[in-house]
């Protein structure tokens, strides 16, 4: 599984690491640790040196409660640090986010693949991301960010993230852009009580089978807290634990702050799927 992201390839026949470069004040995790342009041109070049495959750069923050971007302020926070990190690294680049103006912008500016926490259900955002022709994931959440953590309910969350998926699969490929282009993202931690992000962990094989590599983001996320009784910043352990067991079922990009570590753990991981069973 080769993809062409505006020219940089990502190959997916094995499972590689999407570093998170988030340009934004207010992100549950980092933010506003690279804000300015330097600060997340130097962020993304030690991720590449820890080895990341691909970089995701967001400018509008999706954590639980968190406001919506103007949009011209989340092409003025996107577009100079992707200009800058393009031309250092040779990895590809992925853009967070929901609007259309902004894909294009991105794009534009140097990167090559949409990372659509709305599923491509926004104003144009259809349109664009087959106009443009690069690699897209579509995510997976119920309700928006300003509100999917106030009551997540679901009857059978797998099934229904599964239908979901495949519906905007369908919506995807009407659209013009070809099947061979999407990444699925189930959206652990977008109106997901903890109970259904373990159940959707468990059940993962039911997404990997799929005809589409999956990407799983669950790095510093609530459920490790939840599940844990530890802060933001204790969450390294739990991040790795849910990464290993996301690749062992056959993930194919996972989403992380901590990339040195998790690319160590995802090898191990690796290494023990790959192993004869006789010497």
């Amino acid at each position: 599984m080769l993809y062409d992201c505006a020219g940089k390839s990502l190959d997916l026949s094995a499972p590689r690491i999407m570093g998170i470069v988030n340009v934004t004040p207010d992100s549950f995790s980092d933010g506003g640790k690279f804000f300015s342009r330097d600060a997340a041109l130097k962020q993304a070049l030690q991720l590449v040196e820890d080895g990341a495959d691909i970089l995701d750069i967001g400018g509008e923050s999706t954590r639980p409660g968190s406001d919506p971007v103007a949009l011209q302020e989340e092409i003025d926070r996107v577009v100079p640090a992707i200009e800058a990190i393009s031309a250092e690294v040779d990895v590809p680049i992925s853009i967070d986010t929901m609007k259309a103006e902004v894909m294009r912008a991105a794009v534009s500016a140097g990167a090559g693949l949409i990372n659509d926490v709305n599923a491509l259900r926004g104003d144009g955002a259809l349109q664009a991301a087959a106009e443009l022709d690069v690699p897209v994931c579509i995510m997976h959440m119920q309700g928006t960010p300003q509100t999917m953590q106030q009551e997540p309910d679901y009857e059978d969350v797998v099934s229904e993230v599964e239908a979901f998926l495949l519906e905007r699969v369908e919506a995807c490929e009407q659209a013009g852009i070809k099947a061979d282009k999407i990444m699925l993202d189930p959206g652990f931690g977008f109106g997901k009580r903890a109970r259904h992000n373990l159940r959707l962990m468990k059940h993962l094989s039911r997404f990997t089978r799929l005809p589409y590599p999956v990407l799983v983001g669950v790095s510093r996320k609530s459920i490790i807290g939840d599940m844990l009784k530890v802060s933001v910043d204790e969450r390294l352990a739990g991040s790795l634990a849910l990464a290993s067991i996301a690749v062992w079922q056959g993930a194919k990009l996972i989403r992380t702050h901590d990339v040195k570590e998790t690319a160590q753990a995802v090898k191990l991981t690796q290494h023990v799927q790959q192993v004869e069973d006789f010497d």
